[in-house]
């Protein structure tokens, strides 16, 4: 089991430390999971995600190299920017969901889920510098403001655009990313100013926060998860993403197998559902409405926000908001409703 550089520093808080991805990761600190979760939607929150892979991709060909493999168009933006993607195989089939850093004309650092970076780097080529940096993310509606007492400019960093600044005299690359709904940003730093780093968040008054929170904020956003929403049994369109396919570049992989895809409609559909109960739904939870089954649960949990159980999954009919369902979780059905996504929206800044 692999630990991050700043291993340390949450053991030193008090984190409950678990397995993650290949990585011993801070699931929740003393305070918990609904506690960092609500601090994440009013205030401001820092997660140590370095256990997400950093593949750089560099040279005269990187850009080529990119846009013949993954389904976003790169051309759409530019050095100093960032872009979703997606990596698919032959069939159509999502291998994983990419974040891709264009730092400067002829070098990316492309990011990758923690359990996937080895099958990027295969597929993309580029080197694995995973080891030798850390990545934070700062989210929540006072991100700006908490960020400004470091620096002006770190809370001035738009959003999907990045900077390169420093923190304490530590440089660091700056961008406008996040998987938490909220506003905020994600800081690459190298392992031997992270420490610095991690010291001049916390005493500008953001707040740890383990992976528990992260994913029922994510959750609550509706932001699909690799090995959940997005996995090699499923496609960009079942998850309602095709605005992450480069229609207008001659090519990527699994290309074909998604145009036929378009043209016969995905088989299957991603729904939220919302229980009338506290009660947390599940991963896996069977779907029924008037005693068909539609599909399972690929994401379920408690909503702090909600204060309801809530639910993403992928089913073969598309149900508009309001449909009454039942979510089968542990032998007992449980009344739940179809609603538009996202479940939470961001919090207004201010």
């Amino acid at each position: 089991m692999r630990r991050t550089h700043l291993y340390d520093q949450h053991v030193a808080l008090g984190a409950k430390m678990v397995p993650f991805g290949g990585f011993e990761m801070p699931l929740a600190y003393p305070t918990g999971t609904l506690d960092e979760h609500l601090a994440c939607r009013g205030d401001a929150v820092v997660f140590d995600v370095s256990h997400l892979g950093t593949v750089r991709v560099e040279g005269p060909d990187a850009l080529e190299q990119l846009q013949h493999t993954l389904t976003n168009d790169l051309t759409k933006i530019g050095p100093g920017r960032a872009q979703y993607t997606h990596l698919l195989n032959e069939s159509g089939f999502v291998v994983d969901d990419i974040i891709v850093w264009w730092l400067d004309e002829t070098t990316f650092d492309v990011m990758p889920n923690a359990s996937n970076t080895a099958g990027v780097l295969e597929a993309l080529g580029g080197v694995d510098v995973t080891a030798s940096r850390c990545v934070l993310a700062v989210q929540g509606p006072a991100v700006r403001e908490r960020l400004s007492r470091i620096d002006e400019r770190l809370g001035e960093v738009g959003r999907f655009r990045l900077d390169r600044t420093t923190i304490d005299g530590v440089d660091v690359v700056v961008a406008g990313t996040g998987y938490t709904g909220e506003d905020g940003v994600e800081i690459r730093v190298d392992n031997d100013g992270a420490d610095l780093v991690w010291a001049a968040l916390l005493e500008a008054g953001v707040s740890p926060a383990g992976l528990g929170a992260r994913d029922t904020l994510r959750l609550e956003a509706a932001l699909p998860l690799y090995g959940h929403e997005l996995s090699e049994t499923s496609t960009t369109l079942e998850a309602g993403l095709g605005w992450v396919l480069g229609w207008k570049k001659p090519t990527f992989r699994g290309r074909a197998a998604v145009e036929a895809e378009r043209e016969r409609g995905p088989a299957r559909h991603l729904t939220g559902v919302v229980s009338e109960t506290r009660q947390p739904l599940r991963e896996g939870s069977t779907i029924v409405l008037e005693g068909e089954v539609l599909g399972v649960l690929s994401s379920g949990n408690y909503s702090p926000i909600l204060e309801r159980g809530l639910g993403l999954g992928l089913l073969t009919s598309n149900l508009s908001a309001g449909t009454s369902v039942e979510v089968e979780v542990r032998g007992r059905r449980l009344s739940a409703s179809v609603v538009d996504l996202p479940f939470v929206r961001k919090t207004p800044r201010g």
